[in-house]
């Protein structure tokens, strides 16, 4: 097979440029069926057993055709069915910054639960261009914007006032995609020792804990922050974490906020305890940014993108291998390192906000 034709149809649907690392999709020749299958859409005769292909993706995918199974993400903007507006189950709505959009979504009952396949709960989603692409005063705005929404989120959450606040960094800050939940804790600025002292700090009583994972501690995520949370009693808990996405455009540049809690690992199938109110005993705020896509949800973007809305069985085994290995941005270090900036800084002018109006009531 000529893979130069093959680049040049995935370009022509995908818009192929700005790559990102390969990833294989392996055919095979077991049936005449299974060539015309591709041959049918131009992709001329399957004379090879190996595909290599590269590509860029954008916008919200519809995959009702392909199985669900392979399909993952954690973000409700990639929902299986976004609503135009305010519907039975849903309210929807959008606002265009320029260079930055922000998406509020409230599933209100279990239709709209069903329908999103989302839990019941408000999402709030902040999608915005590569951050090496913005100038300094963009990334300033922006950075003010995800405050605002961390702000107004909270105080839905938390409508009798925020005295303090417990900042959890969750995953392994020695994996570079998984790492955001650490950093961020790292340059977050603690004040509850300093308000148990003298008790005028114009911040409220911030603390933050980086608890890792279980393969490092061997205890579960929930325990530890359920533990530190008795200890701190805070009036919110915020849990940061790396999510998976179900297109690479999300990749680096999405902030989703939520009021459902979180629960870590199920964005790659490692679904651990929940962490939720209802878990920790206070409101749990969920900040987090996509670093990883699922590589058989990859495959399945690929083939949706090229206009192929039937799969072949042939293509099951390599979806069900695909589900073990994870797509990565390959400057994901530099992503994360930026992103987690960003985050640190919204969350330190939303703690001097609340501290600072708390101060002057």
């Amino acid at each position: 097979m000529d893979i130069s034709k093959l680049i040049y149809y995935l370009h022509y649907f995908g818009h192929l440029h700005n790559f990102l690392r390969p990833f294989s999709c392996i055919l095979t020749n077991k049936s005449e069926n299974e060539a015309t299958f591709f041959q049918k859409r131009a992709l001329s005769a399957v004379k090879t057993d190996i595909i290599i292909i590269k590509q860029t993706y954008y916008g919200v995918l519809n995959m009702k055709n392909y199985p669900s199974q392979y399909i993952h993400t954690d973000l409700a903007a990639e929902g299986s069915s976004l609503p135009d507006g305010s519907g039975k189950g849903t309210d929807y709505s959008e606002e265009d910054f320029g260079f930055f959009t922000v998406a509020r979504l409230h599933i209100k009952n279990d239709e709209g639960a069903e329908q999103i396949g989302k839990p019941i709960g408000r999402y709030v989603t902040v999608a915005f261009p590569d951050r090496e692409d913005l100038s300094p005063d963009d990334c300033e705005k922006l950075t003010l914007a995800v405050s605002h929404e961390i702000e107004r989120l909270a105080r839905d959450m938390c409508p009798k006032g925020i005295d303090s606040v417990l900042v959890a960094g969750l995953g392994n800050r020695n994996i570079t995609s998984d790492s955001l939940g650490p950093l961020c804790t790292d340059s977050v600025n603690v004040t509850r020792h300093l308000r148990d002292k003298d008790g005028n700090s114009i911040f409220p009583a911030v603390s933050a804990i980086a608890p890792g994972v279980l393969a490092q501690t061997g205890i579960e995520t929930l325990e530890l922050i359920r533990g530190a949370a008795e200890n701190c009693r805070p009036s919110l808990v915020i849990v940061i974490d790396a999510l998976a996405a179900r297109s690479v455009d999300r990749l680096a540049r999405t902030v989703q906020l939520s009021d459902t809690g979180i629960s870590p690992g199920s964005g790659i199938g490692n679904h651990r305890k929940k962490i939720s109110s209802e878990t920790i005993g206070c409101p749990v705020m969920a900040v987090g940014v996509p670093t990883v896509v699922d590589s058989a949800t990859l495959v399945l973007d690929a083939l949706e993108r090229a206009g192929i809305s039937e799969y072949p069985e042939a293509l099951i085994p390599i979806l069900e291998q695909g589900s073990e290995f994870f797509v990565t941005l390959k400057d994901s270090d530099a992503a994360v390192d930026e992103l987690s900036r960003m985050l640190f800084d919204a969350l330190n002018l939303f703690f001097f906000e609340i501290g600072n109006n708390s101060h002057k009531s």
